[in-house]
């Protein structure tokens, strides 16, 4: 069940002109509420925003005297701009948890699929020494693979790939080529979690497949309400039933999703 409450900024870092890393106090959120990476948080962006803002949550923690929970975002509009001014200390009014995360096992190993802004949403769980991970991450260009973000899954991944679409860092091109490639060696793998763009996730599942090997993705939709009310955020099934990315994901089975609607 999400609660409202007033959560605190306690960190503000500028990734680059258009990319922030917040991390806010969020009382027990994480302890007693069970928020963790995957889920996303609703926030109220000013008086003048009649809409909360889904803002997806890289990584959380227990601590004292509050929780902490890391958004990572890109300014894309107004609100996501009043976000971005916030300065330490400041108070933000949040609905959540929201959404459902990853489903993952202690002892498993899992290849984590990550592009663009899709790349936060991972890394609690390739941070996690729960399981084992191996990484494949793409970016745009290598000036929006940050290194405060890349370092932590090379710092406690087995590997990690990156992919950039132009070339100028690790493999060009997209991130199912060097999945492809990494699974045609080695595809002892509990699960393939996957978070970015829908025409990547299509890729993804369409290798996955190929494979044999069950996928998560987790699927980028605008949101209205943030639980299930509204219809802005519904998404097709292959079995023609129409699913609340906030509510019943964003994290789905692969096989479940229509890609083609």
């Amino acid at each position: 069940m999400p609660v409202q409450q007033i959560c605190t900024v306690v960190s503000m870092e500028q990734l680059d002109a258009d990319t922030w890393w917040m991390v806010l106090e969020v009382g027990k959120l994480v302890f007693k509420h069970g928020l963790r990476g995957g889920q996303f948080l609703h926030v109220k962006c000013g008086d003048d925003q009649l809409l909360r803002r889904p803002i997806s949550v890289a990584r959380t923690q227990w601590d004292e005297p509050e929780d902490t929970a890391a958004l990572i975002f890109e300014v894309r509009g107004e609100g996501t701009r009043w976000l971005s001014q916030r300065k330490i200390g400041d108070k933000l009014d949040v609905l959540g948890p929201l959404g459902n995360g990853f489903d993952v096992l202690d002892g498993g190993r899992y290849l984590l699929v990550g592009g663009g802004i899709g790349v936060p949403p991972l890394i609690e769980y390739g941070e996690s020494p729960r399981w084992s991970q191996v990484a494949v991450l793409g970016f745009r260009t290598k000036d929006k693979a940050f290194p405060s973000i890349v370092s932590r899954f090379q710092e406690n991944c087995e590997r990690t790939y990156l992919c950039t679409d132009d070339g100028t860092l690790g493999r060009h091109g997209f991130v199912d080529g060097q999945m492809r490639e990494v699974l045609e060696k080695d595809n002892d793998f509990t699960a393939i979690l996957a978070c970015g763009p829908k025409p990547m996730l299509k890729n993804v599942a369409n290798v996955a497949a190929e494979f044999g090997i069950p996928c998560q993705v987790s699927m980028e939709e605008r949101m209205g309400c943030g639980v299930g009310a509204c219809l802005v955020c519904a998404t097709a099934m292959k079995d023609g039933a129409m699913k609340h990315v906030c509510k019943n994901g964003p994290v789905f089975h692969a096989e479940e999703v229509d890609w083609d609607a």
